[in-house]
């Protein structure tokens, strides 16, 4: 009888095994690329108060691709994209407090 290799808790039904494709990683990056360059764009453009809510909403925008394909987030349980979110909301409060507070100076 031949020693099998450990698979470290790793089985094919579990999170950690669901890989995505490349083409799929080289779409992501792709458009993290494009909103690099809608960032640059942006930055050159007279928005008035608007230019920072739409760096806010570009960042939020690769923020959230960054999570979901590249941190894996989307093959995780749900409990994980519960605690980032409540995270996130918690980040969004602290910077409008900021807002409010710098506007009223």
């Amino acid at each position: 009888m031949a020693m099998s290799e450990p698979t470290l808790g790793v089985t094919a039904a579990s999170p950690a095994a669901a890989v995505p494709s490349f083409r799929l990683l080289t779409g992501v990056w792709l458009l993290l690329l494009g909103g690099t360059a809608l960032t640059v764009w942006a930055s050159t453009v007279d928005l008035g108060r608007l230019n920072v809510w739409a760096a806010l909403g570009i960042a939020a925008a690769k923020c959230s691709l960054v999570l979901t394909f590249f941190m894996r987030l989307r093959y995780e349980p749900r409990f994980f994209s519960v605690m980032v979110l409540i995270a996130v909301l918690t980040l969004t409060v602290f910077i409008g407090l900021l807002f409010f507070d710098v506007s009223f100076r």
